[in-house]
């Protein structure tokens, strides 16, 4: 399966759920801004949840089909249309060759991650298909998709790849009568964001934890893959510390020497010497993936042991999912 970019949008490229293996030499992790959604897109074609997705900021970007192919899309930053009809979301979607499909804004959130069957055949690097911009490795020759960009997949899918694919050319649809429900696996309250308190947070006083349990923040227009810039009421400390460098990942929120919060992405570095006051909630993070500039959020303090129930729940449902879509078509 083929298709070559006609346009490539804001910021397109390739991303798998990252690699982790390589931390302690200064490799981010990368990987999917919204793994939820990446995972769900790879799982209505049949696909295991890391194979390597397109992932859309914003829309304002098409494509075009080389060949007959078999995609799927997730996320809150784009639709999909073809021949002027909004394609739904998180479902298998089979195109003839010559289709051109184009996406369009979704004014909701950011991220989209486009699946084909079998994954999108590109290079490994460190473990892992996904693109690392700065460093210029990963992905698609270690660089955001331009146009006349061609990508394929990989040749050989597996059983229920085929068999969904199979079954739509058979009964000439275009996607089938089912859907994955990515909003039952999201929280009702999107602006609310689930934390665990950090190492540093004993560091500032009892009116900035507050402050910073219960005052909103806004994105700001600082931020990227790396991390979001968050504006709003300084965190002030009570002792004359500082850091050394120490291990940081994606959630990570920290203070600035100013005393403004910085909440670490999937392309943040490894290390960092600002004090942590705070941790994102893993089930969170798709939520934080989908923020643009301008959004307002509150930060909601809850125990370690929640984050790793909520963590649990969701990988069950998730394995549900996947059971559920093998069970009909093996």
């Amino acid at each position: 399966m083929k298709i070559s970019i006609i346009k490539p949008g804001l910021l397109s490229t390739v991303q798998d759920m990252g690699r982790y293996r390589y931390l302690s030499q200064a490799v981010p992790v990368s990987g999917a801004m919204d793994e939820l959604a990446h995972r769900i897109a790879n799982k209505a074609v049949g696909n295991n949840d890391n194979d390597a997705t397109i992932e859309f900021a914003y829309a304002n970007a098409s494509f075009k089909a080389e060949t007959p192919i078999l995609i799927s899309y997730s996320g809150d930053g784009a639709f999909l249309v073809y021949d002027d009809e909004l394609m739904p979301a998180e479902k298998p979607l089979f195109f003839a060759a010559g289709s051109v499909i184009r996406l369009i804004n979704n004014p909701v959130g950011v991220h989209t991650y486009l699946a084909v069957a079998g994954g999108w055949d590109v290079p490994d690097v460190m473990e892992s298909k996904s693109t690392y911009l700065t460093a210029g490795f990963g992905g698609f020759k270690g660089r955001k998709l331009q146009k006349a960009d061609v990508l394929v997949s990989r040749t050989i899918l597996n059983e229920v790849s085929d068999k969904i694919l199979n079954q739509l050319i058979e009964r000439s649809l275009t996607y089938p009568n089912w859907r994955i429900s990515r909003e039952c696996l999201l929280p009702e309250k999107r602006q609310k964001i689930r934390v665990v308190l950090a190492n540093e947070i004993c560091w500032f006083d009892a009116t900035s934890i507050l402050s910073f349990l219960t005052s909103n923040y806004i994105i700001d227009l600082r931020s990227n893959r790396m991390g979001y810039h968050l504006a709003g009421k300084p965190l002030v400390k009570k002792v004359k510390k500082e850091l050394l460098s120490t291990a940081v990942t994606p959630g990570t929120i920290q203070v600035t020497g100013s005393g403004d919060l910085v909440m670490l992405m999937a392309d943040c570095q490894t290390t960092g010497g600002y004090p942590r006051v705070a941790h994102v909630a893993a089930v969170d993070l798709p939520l934080c993936a989908q923020l643009k500039p301008g959004d307002m959020i509150q930060f909601s303090e809850i125990s370690r042991d929640e984050a790793e129930e909520l963590y649990l729940e969701r990988e069950h449902d998730l394995s549900l999912i996947t059971m559920a879509i093998s069970l009909k078509y093996i």
